[in-house]
């Protein structure tokens, strides 16, 4: 993605923070037409080490991406975190122009395909743990005929991450603007709220200020 230096994201953290709080991801191959294909599913994110980082999903059966993955398992992995219009207003000036915040992360990503039943099992597990631990007695109860069933309707997805970017834009770069984006944020839409959050998260505007939530 383009990635001005002024937005470039190089912690970590921060980049984990965003795939955890925001893991309905879009996985984006190649098919073999050469186009884009594209699936939206939901992600659970694992560190191996202080480097490496694997993602975990999987998709129904009759969906051709994991046979495409197959062929070619380069990929990239997209996150999209908090969004929101920034209107002018917020400069000391008139000479502005308005545009829109974000948070994303961008993953270029090695798959392997998940089909031991087993394998298949613990992954998830993975996302029970995540979504809903209350539903792993459920899930067990079901009985192992179920769960067979339901394990044979899907391919599983090992995505090891290769190149990590995240974007950070909440205008860090024109200070003028910060304390009154930070207020019209706080107050306003969910996604506007959560920007005002990581604006407090990443210092650009007090751990007090008013109007935080």
């Amino acid at each position: 993605m383009y990635l001005p230096a002024q937005f470039d994201a190089r912690d970590r953290a921060t980049a984990l923070a965003v795939m955890r709080e925001h893991p309905f991801a879009s996985l984006v191959s190649v098919d073999d037409d050469g186009l884009p294909f594209v699936t939206h599913l939901p992600v659970v994110v694992e560190e191996r080490g202080p480097v490496e980082l694997v993602a975990w999903c999987h998709c129904a059966r009759p969906n051709p991406q994991w046979r495409h993955l197959q062929a070619r398992p380069r990929a990239r992995l997209v996150f999209q975190g908090p969004h929101a219009y920034m209107s002018p207003s917020v400069y000391p000036d008139l000479a502005r122009v308005p545009t829109w915040n974000y948070l994303a992360v961008h993953c270029v990503v090695e798959a392997r395909l998940v089909d031991e039943p087993q394998e298949k099992d613990a992954l998830l597990k993975r996302l029970i743990a995540q979504h809903e631990p209350a539903y792993a007695r459920q899930w067990i109860d079901l009985g192992e005929e179920f769960q067979r069933k339901m394990l044979a309707g899907i391919m599983g997805m090992e995505l090891r991450v290769t190149q990590l970017q995240c974007k950070v834009k909440l205008n860090q770069h024109r200070p003028e603007s910060h304390a009154a984006l930070h207020a019209a944020y706080a107050a306003g839409s969910p996604d506007e709220q959560a920007l005002a959050v990581w604006m407090q998260r990443l210092g650009i505007a007090p751990a007090d200020a008013d109007g935080a939530r």
